[in-house]
């Protein structure tokens, strides 16, 4: 009897190993395309002969296979002077980098600020290149000067916001002197 009972064990998974060799979708895996690595309160720091040019800040950062990164909790980069000084900070509650582009996105209450003259960008998208060092946008933009507050849609601009050109201006409010 233990001939037989071993006879049909065997025969018994060979039966379930062919009905299963004819089922497509458990052949076929599904590649894991979401992130590798998982890092909290990253600090990347961009220097150039011993002189910092930039700090990205994360409270959660995502890295992928093919290298892009995404800040799902909020990202905060700083550009810097050749002195090593803050000249504009760029904020907003989510970011992500492609790399294969080497592009920015930030989004979700977006806050460029320029520490030189004062003057603030609030949008709610903004794409960061940092091999032209420019910043743009197609979406709607407020930008809060000493003077005025301007409004529009479309923009770019020098990272450390030293000059800006905006697409379509749709309103210019301007602020009176207090006494």
């Amino acid at each position: 009897m233990s001939n037989l009972f071993k006879l049909l064990l065997y025969c018994f998974v060979l039966w379930g190993i062919a009905a299963c060799s004819g089922n497509d979708a458990i052949d076929e895996e599904d590649e894991y395309d979401g992130p590798i690595v998982e890092s909290h309160n990253v600090v990347t720091m961009v220097s150039d002969s011993a002189v910092i040019k930039l700090r990205i800040k994360g409270d959660r950062q995502l890295t992928f296979q093919n290298g892009d990164l995404e800040y799902p909790e909020g990202v905060y980069i700083e550009f810097y002077d050749e002195y090593s000084k803050i000249t504009s900070t760029i904020t907003a509650n989510r970011g992500y980098y492609t790399k294969s582009e080497n592009l920015y996105k930030v989004e979700e209450d977006v806050e460029v600020v320029n520490f030189q003259t004062g003057e603030k960008l609030n949008s709610e998208e903004l794409f960061w290149n940092p091999r032209t060092e420019k910043v743009h946008t197609e979406k709607f933009v407020n930008i809060t000067t000493q003077t005025k507050i301007i409004k529009g849609v479309g923009l770019t601009a020098n990272q450390d916001f030293s000059s800006y050109q905006i697409g379509k201006i749709t309103g210019e409010i301007y602020l009176e002197d207090e006494f």
